[in-house]
């Protein structure tokens, strides 16, 4: 049997008995349940959980599970006329699930933002035939279930088919890789962000954080790094992390204003580092 996270989703390699604890949730970005690690297994998440579909976009339909596990974001299957791919991932997949995917074309691959929504990526994988499963090669050591489905890649661009380009940006993980499709809204474009940039409730704005759960900000470094590597690319919608949650209309525009918001924030507070002599609280 498989073992998954109750916390984060994070699916273990099978095993008679659960996992001592979880890599994932004991780093600083995620954090342990109040009542302690727990798990579920694949079979018992099966019996008490489904996923819907909906569609989001033009071609982009939301996967979410009901009612919420783990972190509780929604996958995206992005359709494209010669095959669709899914972006980031959760933990439920079941024969519903499949069939329905299925009749919208199935899937050719499996992209995933960032360790946090890695889920039950394998299980995914192999439902479809063992599609790829593209991650970057900076987050490898964040793998907790091996498999020959997975290409790390390398650099920070790695164009897939169909006008689609993966951009790794870094920052939340050093891995962090966003999704671009060039060919989505008519030409115009669209980026799949997953936590970074984040869209915020407003969808006027979008925003940058080191740990949601801890909020943990982003250095400006970073910001300033994930602007620069999406410049070259045009898009009109941006695609976050939960259902809805969507920039629509002029999102590279979004970006940018938001990073200068962002960024006159964070350079505006003072500097905490002591003083010679002094404790910091003191």
């Amino acid at each position: 049997m498989t073992h998954l996270c109750v916390t984060c989703g994070t699916q273990f390699p099978p095993a008679d008995h659960a996992p001592p604890h979880c890599p994932i949730c004991e780093d600083e970005r995620q954090f342990v349940g109040l009542q302690g690690q727990q798990w579920i297994t694949l079979e018992q998440l099966r019996r008490t959980h489904r996923n819907t579909l909906f569609q989001e976009g033009d071609g982009i339909w939301g996967i979410s599970t009901v009612p919420a596990f783990g972190i509780g974001q929604r996958a995206l299957l992005v359709r494209t006329k010669p095959g669709n791919i899914l972006w980031d991932c959760v933990s439920l997949i079941d024969s519903d699930t499949v069939a329905l995917i299925e009749a919208l074309g199935g899937i050719y691959a499996i992209a995933i933002s960032h360790p946090h929504y890695y889920t039950s990526m394998i299980e995914w994988s192999r439902a479809f035939g063992g599609v790829p499963i593209y991650l970057h090669e900076d987050d490898r050591e964040w793998v907790q279930r091996p498999d020959a489905s997975i290409t790390f890649w390398q650099g920070d661009t790695y164009p897939l088919e169909h006008g689609l380009t993966l951009i790794r940006v870094g920052g939340h993980f050093p891995g962090f890789q966003v999704l671009h499709s060039a060919e989505a809204e008519k030409g115009q474009g669209a980026l799949f962000t997953g936590d970074q940039p984040q869209v915020c409730p407003d969808r006027q704005y979008v925003s940058f954080m080191y740990s949601y759960p801890n909020f943990i900000p982003l250095d400006a470094a970073s910001v300033r790094r994930i602007v620069s590597m999406l410049k070259p690319f045009s898009f009109t919608e941006l695609y976050g992390a939960w259902p809805n949650f969507v920039v629509q209309g002029n999102a590279k525009e979004a970006l940018r204003r938001s990073a200068e918001r962002y960024l006159r924030a964070f350079e505006g507070f003072p500097s905490i580092k002591p003083r010679a002599g002094e404790k910091c609280g003191a």
